[in-house]
């Protein structure tokens, strides 16, 4: 694009700066707008978002299901001279209001009235794309249509006649590959043209649509209303001087005769523009899906390549954890010098260094490198075009639970951050079903449980093939100054050697990670199975209704552009959650500190709840530090097991266990038996979510009752699981 000027830009969010209440409507002494805005609206998968980053440079999400684009987007972009403000609208199908998606979309182009609408469609989809346009050529007269994907048409056998579409249309029409760039010349010039009213298209001297569509409207006034029921399909301020006066009944006739005649018009139109050449045999996509979609290998397909990208995370992170700690603890240290050459209390110093910092410092250890790893690869999977077939597959399992096939996309992306699967339900249409997927997302363990759900399983097996042994009293000396220091990363010493083989024989690696990865696999099935209980349960109770229809399209594969997909899975999800948790892990740790540090009648506060906690922990199973731990842990559930050491061993700060074995030394010599493992997995897979989930929850439902429904319903769940197997197990013997 050489020196067209394009890619001079700035990008933000629609809403979230001046633009959207302030430039969009600034308008120079002759009442022209200053800034030329240009929206651009498709349906989903066509490739509207690539000719958005295309144009402006700004790295958008580009997701290949439908309604991916829920917010706003813009980029400033200088062409010839003049500014241009490129909007991208959600995708859709449809301009009539039946999905959050086509509202946005419609009250956009509606409302703001953009001085140009580009229609991007599908070259390979054609006829289904043309209703859109049709519909956004009612709404506004400057509209462009962008004929993308032109390189697949031409693999599939089909080609256009795009002079000839303009023809039809009365549109301009411009043929792009927006991936490659090709095209997108031309786009531009043809956005400035329109703008400027210079275009040479038949376009600018209007035309009835064949087919009984209606005659096109030079400009679109301000929203209407035929009658207090036509809201039920959202279309007649298009056609109102037909309809005044008519009855409810009639209106609908209308809009269905003219949702009839506009695809009559668009199959017309396709049959003289475009011929296809039939190919001598099926695509790749084709044969891929025949096989990742099939009843019989569709779902084992399905885990086996969740399981490898589990495996890759879990291996991967350990390495980037080590090197953070190491780094945090060197900057702790350096920290508290600080403090002590200032003179500074030291009660602000274990405030502010060992509680605030410490916190923060292990949140950030243990989350940042399993979502700088997990969600790039998600995000490899979304471009590919595999994700819709996840839940094309699940579908009718939520189905039968009365969910939505999308909940399962929602909770895919829950296995990294449960808040990333809050964000990720935007995607599903019905506001009812949308709860249920925020609602339930919690049972799915994200990456922040996985070392809780290791460590209780490695107690568990421990606990069943050797017992509880108790630890001797000068074993646990050892462990009291050997699992815990005063710094981030610990190693173990020589003493507690002699300990450990008596306490807690430690596993060899093969049996560890085969005990690691039955974890993590039963932690999951078990998360899943309870999303579809209580799915269903929410379904019959305070969230009745009748299950939404799911029509999914399932867009070709395309090689995902790997450096789009870093940058944005960085910036947009890896980023965006950890700045959340940081904010709700830091007071956290003000609190705990105080907590540990503060004494009353010859015992800690900290110590002081943990007792009062204790019957109703062990009426689950579990005792009463460890439920206070959970407890605490309330900002990030990476937290849950040192709070609970420095609990039990009566550390004023959190610290990091030295190995596996002393970890197992501590919680045995404290009374822990393989019920209690089992106890402790069981509650932390399907206990309240974090605070920065229930705070997603809070801010994509505006609610506050929704947000504490998250906490109630999955703590109330945890709570008769539990009761229920302490009771199967005494009943049966076994403990």
């Amino acid at each position: 694009m050489g020196g067209s000027g394009i890619g001079k830009m700035k990008g933000s969010r629609v809403g979230e700066s001046t633009a959207h209440g302030g430039s969009f409507k600034s308008r120079d002494k002759a009442g022209r707008r200053q800034i030329v805005v240009v929206a651009l609206a498709g349906n989903p998968n066509v490739g509207k978002s690539t000719v958005f980053n295309s144009l402006t440079g700004l790295n958008q999400h580009t997701g290949n299901w439908p309604g991916k684009t829920v917010d706003l987007f813009y980029g400033m972009v200088e062409y010839q001279g003049e500014k241009y403000c490129l909007v991208d609208l959600p995708g859709t199908y449809s301009l009539r209001a039946s999905s959050l998606e086509e509202q946005v979309a419609r009250d956009f182009i509606v409302n703001e009235a953009p001085d140009v609408t580009v229609c991007v469609v599908d070259a390979t989809n054609l006829e289904r794309n043309l209703n859109l346009v049709f519909q956004v050529r009612d709404l506004t007269p400057n509209c462009v249509v962008c004929l993308n994907l032109m390189d697949e048409a031409a693999f599939r056998g089909i080609r256009i006649d795009a002079a000839r579409l303009e023809q039809e249309l009365g549109l301009p029409v411009v043929p792009a590959i927006a991936r490659e760039g090709t095209g997108l010349e031309q786009l531009m010039s043809t956005i400035a043209a329109v703008a400027r009213n210079t275009c040479s298209s038949q376009a600018r001297a209007g035309f009835q649509t064949g087919g009984g569509t209606g005659g096109r409207r030079e400009s679109a006034g301000p929203p209407g209303k035929c009658s207090s029921h036509i809201e039920e399909f959202e279309i007649e301020e298009l056609y109102r001087e037909e309809i005044e006066g008519a009855e409810p009944s009639d209106c609908m006739d209308l809009a269905e005769r003219r949702i009839q005649a506009a695809y009559q018009e668009a199959s017309r139109i396709v049959s003289q523009v475009a011929s296809e050449k039939p190919l001598q045999q099926k695509d790749f996509t084709a044969y891929i899906d025949d096989l990742v979609t099939s009843r019989r290998f569709g779902v084992p397909l399905m885990l086996a390549l969740l399981g490898m990208v589990f495996f890759i995370t879990l291996y991967l992170s350990n390495y980037p954890s080590d090197l953070l700690f190491s780094l945090f603890s060197q900057l702790e240290g350096r920290l508290t010098a600080l403090f002590v050459e200032f003179g500074i209390s030291p009660w602000i110093h274990g405030m502010l260094v060992l509680g605030v910092y410490r916190t923060v410092a292990w949140v950030t250890a243990v989350m940042f490198p399993p979502m700088a790893i997990f969600f790039p690869i998600f995000t490899l999977l979304e471009d590919a075009g595999y994700l819709p077939r996840v839940a094309f597959n699940l579908d009718h399992l939520f189905q039968k639970c009365n969910g939505h096939g999308k909940q399962a996309l929602a909770m895919a992306m829950g296995f990294g951050c449960n808040a990333a699967g809050v964000v990720a339900a935007r995607i599903i249409e019905s506001p009812r079903e949308r709860l249920i997927a925020m609602l339930t997302n919690t049972f799915v363990p994200c990456n922040g449980r996985f070392p809780s759900l290791l460590l209780f399983s490695s107690v568990f097996y421990h606990g069943i093939r050797w017992g509880s042994q108790p630890a001797t009293h000068a074993a646990g000396h050892a462990l009291t100054s050997g699992v815990c220091t005063g710094k981030l990363s610990v190693v173990s010493p020589p003493e507690l050697a002699a300990v450990l083989p008596a306490v807690s024989p430690e596993m060899s690696p093969a049996v560890s990670a085969a005990v690691s990865g039955a974890a993590v696999l039963g932690a999951i099935s078990i998360g899943v199975i309870s999303t579809f209980i209580v799915s269903y349960l929410l379904s019959k109770t305070v969230l009745k209704g009748v299950p939404s229809s799911f029509i999914m399209e399932l867009p070709p594969y395309r090689k995902p552009k790997v450096i789009q997909v870093l940058v944005r899975a960085f910036k947009d999800r890896t980023v965006f959650v950890l700045q959340r948790a940081v904010w709700v892990a830091a007071p956290c740790g003000a609190i705990t500190w105080l907590l540990a540090n503060t004494w009353l009648g010859g015992q800690t506060l900290l110590g002081a709840l943990a007792a009062l906690l204790n019957p109703v922990g062990r009426m689950l199973g579990l005792d009463g530090v460890i439920l206070l731990a959970f407890i605490l842990g309330f900002p990030a559930n990476e937290i849950v097991i040192p709070i609970a050491l420095m609990a039990y061993l009566s550390q004023g700060t959190m610290c990091q266990p030295a190995s596996l074995g002393a970890v197992h030394s501590v919680l045995f010599s404290h009374g822990w038996t393989w019920l209690t493992a089992l106890s402790a997995m069981l509650f932390s897979v399907l206990h309240f979510p974090c605070g920065t989930t229930v705070y997603t929850v809070y801010k994509e439902t505006g609610s506050k009752k929704w947000a504490l429904l998250s906490i109630v319903i999955p703590l109330v769940f945890a709570c008769i699981v539990l009761v229920f197997l302490q009771l199967a197990v005494r009943l049966t013997g076994l403990g």
